[in-house]
């Protein structure tokens, strides 16, 4: 485990080996496909300037995954997490009309197009996700406890479900998933962060910088959620403001524009039929 102090219990420890690329994954610089021209290339080297300046001035330094007790608010929110469970049992009883994540965010298509990977959005840049999250008070409550919490929605995984190898947009932003159903065999619900693996535990914290390399397979027949979210980095005063910044103007690119109208569509449509069933 890639740590930035020496490995705690509540972070997951491999238990399942899994083939990886023969090449150092643990450098967010080394993309496993190539740039194919000029342009796609001085994106890359921008983008490497800018990660590197970020990993610089991080607080708590730049590892593929954190230790969670860097982060007091994460053994707070495992404390109460069956509260967040039973909320989670509720959505849990509609999963099939839940949308995937590509039906809200269209960028998701390059790594999932099929119907195995469900979202219920509670919060998202330039999303307004109020009706449902008013059906989950209590997780909404917890979720106040992650300073700069930017996106929070529970990650439903259906059986057998691979998610390819991918990366994240930007280091300004880790990532935190709290277990919540994991079935068994546990060792087969995994996902490998750069060159190592990691299992979800119902309760525990995973804390991890999505920009490294990362893929997820859940090779079993039961369902794997988690409470996914992602916050702001700490960083070093005054870059932290910055990066607050640079994020919150995020909600005005088209892509996230979009997905906040879908999920108002969703909201909109799915409530309405339950409203009207409940009237006859």
């Amino acid at each position: 485990m890639h740590s930035t102090t020496s490995p705690s219990p509540q972070v997951p420890t491999p238990s399942h080996v899994t083939p990886t690329p023969k090449i150092n994954l643990h450098d967010r610089t080394i993309r496993i496909q190539k740039p194919r021209n000029w342009a796609q290339r001085t994106g890359l080297a921008l983008q490497d300037w800018l990660e590197k300046r970020v990993a610089g001035v991080s607080i708590h330094g730049d590892p593929s995954v954190y230790d969670s007790r860097v982060f007091p608010w994460a053994a707070e929110v495992e404390s109460e997490w069956k509260l967040i469970r039973t909320e989670l049992d509720q959505v849990m009883a509609f999963r099939d009309q839940i949308p995937s994540f590509h039906e809200i965010l269209k960028e998701v298509n390059t790594i999932s197009t099929d119907d195995q990977w469900k979202t219920y959005f509670l919060a998202g840049i330039g999303m307004d996700c109020r009706e449902n999250a008013r059906r989950c008070p209590e997780t909404m409550r917890l979720l106040g406890k992650i300073p700069g919490m930017k996106t929070a929605f529970f990650s439903i995984l259906s059986p057998r479900k691979h998610i390819p190898a991918h990366r994240g947009a930007f280091n300004g932003i880790l990532r935190f998933h709290l277990g919540l159903m994991v079935p068994e065999p546990r060792e087969k619900v995994r996902i490998r962060i750069g060159n190592d693996v990691h299992n979800w535990t119902e309760g525990k914290s995973l804390i991890f910088d999505d920009t490294y390399n990362h893929e997820v397979w859940n090779d079993t027949e039961g369902h794997r959620v988690v409470l996914f979210v992602d916050f702001a980095r700490p960083l070093k005063s005054p870059f932290h403001q910055v990066n607050e910044a640079m994020l919150n103007m995020a909600s005005l690119a088209p892509f996230l524009r979009e997905a906040g109208t879908k999920q108002k569509i969703w909201e909109k449509k799915f409530y309405q039929r339950q409203a009207d069933s409940n009237k006859r």
